[in-house]
């Protein structure tokens, strides 16, 4: 028999419901403004299903607005009379308090659990709110799970934690809190929502338990097929940059001795074909680097458009650690990222409309030769001189695609673009940890990758996913990692 589990979605005014709604669908529903009294109506959304029937149904509310009037009123719930009347005039002369009470009443006879948003930015010793609107939700009658809302950039999660604590700490006192959880709008984790699903099943009514097993079973098939995806996603724009190679122009009959000035020694024409070979290269590189971002984004129900502003998040706070100037690690590090170009914006708008050698002429034209050599090897196949990435330069864009991901699974809707989260600078030295855990994995990986007669991703797949996993153990300690 399947069952439905209702949940209600309040908080004070423009505390961002609306928002979080947004991230939790994945999809853009309501409407969003940084003003009081947006959602005027309240409106349910499935955020969950099973093929048996079962339901997760999510009620975003209006807004408490003012919130000592309204417990006031609620208070005149023991006089119908004068209740009724107070709610018809209200309807005609004040329809945002009116639409509070209706949202209320919807809330306590059908949810089965109430989420209530707060700011995570202020201290609860200072919301000057809480008192009186936790004082509605006992007259809700039903258990309260309080979110976590507006924590800001990800951090380390220890001091995640205390914040978290600091709030369960406060809302002790108030009997309907059951528990406090960190769900941001903006910059959360599919990892969070995990532990949200596994808090509603403490919190259902006995009748319904079985189907919150089953929903969160659907959860987490849904959540390791597409973590799973990902994974391939990077994996397969990995395996194409290692195996990828780029013929160097020959001008004279002396093949082997052109590929020797490859590197370093070359000079007039000769440096110019190499120059052409690298350019080209990387240009291959930097589309198959905006395609894979395009994937993500589309894996993770995102607008396709936020690939440029992903990629350079990635770069702003990568750090290229290589024997090269710092002016030329930075342009590197566009490079891995894929923030070297508009590239990514062009796959966006349905094709590549800019010519690829001018715009990357331009970055490998500012590095000297001496820089460009950790990038790539130089070598020859039957004689022929040709151009392809080295294994150092591999292991640096292994560690941005992590980021990438990274940086997309922790995307919050929002506003409904990609306009602010964070790929904070600590993530990196996580993700060189995971990989210096798994070097000599890693290093195989390279030459498993070039010596494969028919191409292969399964093993590059894998080893991602085991790095991405490990991070994500250490951001989120405690938790299990579907996957």
């Amino acid at each position: 028999m399947s069952e439905t589990i209702q949940l209600a979605l309040i908080s004070h005014t423009n505390n961002g419901k609306t928002t979080l709604a947004r991230t939790l669908l994945g999809m853009d529903v309501g409407e969003v403004r940084d003003a009081a009294h947006v959602t005027a109506l309240a409106e349910s959304h499935t955020l969950q299903a099973t093929e048996g029937g079962d339901r997760l149904v999510l009620w975003d509310t209006p807004g408490f607005g003012d919130s000592v009037r309204l417990m006031k009123r609620l208070g005149m719930s023991g006089n119908p009379i004068g209740w009724f009347l107070r709610e018809v005039i209200d309807r005609y002369r004040d329809r945002p308090f009116w639409l509070s009470q209706q949202a209320l009443r919807a809330a306590r006879d059908d949810a089965d659990i109430v989420l209530y948003l707060v700011n995570s930015a202020e201290r609860p010793e200072d919301a000057g709110y809480l008192p009186s609107e936790m004082r509605i939700l006992e007259w809700l009658g039903k258990p309260v799970l309080v979110l976590l809302n507006q924590m800001g950039p990800p951090r380390p999660a220890p001091e995640e934690a205390a914040e978290q604590l600091r709030w369960r700490e406060h809302m002790r006192q108030y009997g309907a809190v059951r528990d406090v959880l960190p769900l941001d709008a903006f910059a959360r984790c599919w990892v969070h929502e995990h532990v949200f699903y596994e808090a509603l099943g403490q919190l259902v009514p006995d009748e319904k338990r079985q189907a919150h097993g089953r929903l969160l079973a659907a959860w987490e098939a849904q959540n390791a097929q597409r973590f799973h995806h990902s994974m391939a996603v990077i994996a397969q724009q990995l395996h194409d940059a290692v195996r990828d190679r780029q013929l160097v122009e020959t001008a004279e009959k002396n093949m082997l001795g052109s590929a020797l000035k490859l590197v370093g020694i070359g000079k007039g024409d000769d440096r110019k074909r190499q120059e052409r070979a690298m350019n080209t290269l990387v240009a291959r590189l930097n589309l198959g680097i905006g395609q894979a971002t395009v994937s993500l984004l589309s894996l993770h129900r995102l607008d396709a458009s936020a690939a440029t502003t992903i990629n350079a998040r990635v770069s702003n706070n990568f750090v290229v650690r290589a024997p090269v100037e710092k002016g030329q690690a930075a342009l590197l590090g566009a490079i891995v990222s894929g923030a070297a170009t508009g590239l990514s914006a062009d796959l966006a708008a349905g094709g590549l409309t800019l010519g690829t050698g001018a715009l990357l002429g331009g970055v490998i034209g500012a590095l000297t030769f001496a820089g460009a050599a950790w990038g790539f090897n130089a070598g020859t196949d039957r004689n022929t001189p040709s151009i392809t990435l080295s294994d150092a330069f591999l292991r640096t864009l292994l560690v941005t695609n992590v980021l990438r991901y990274l940086a997309v699974a922790h995307f919050g809707r929002g506003r409904g673009n990609f306009v602010e989260s964070e790929a904070p600078a600590f993530w990196q030295d996580e993700v060189e940890q995971a990989v210096a855990l798994r070097e000599a994995e890693v290093t195989a990986l390279w030459r498993t990758l070039r010596e494969q007669e028919e191409p292969d991703i399964a093993a590059a797949t894998g080893l991602l996913a085991a790095i991405t996993r490990q991070v994500l153990t250490r951001l989120y300690p405690a938790t299990p990692i579907a996957g």
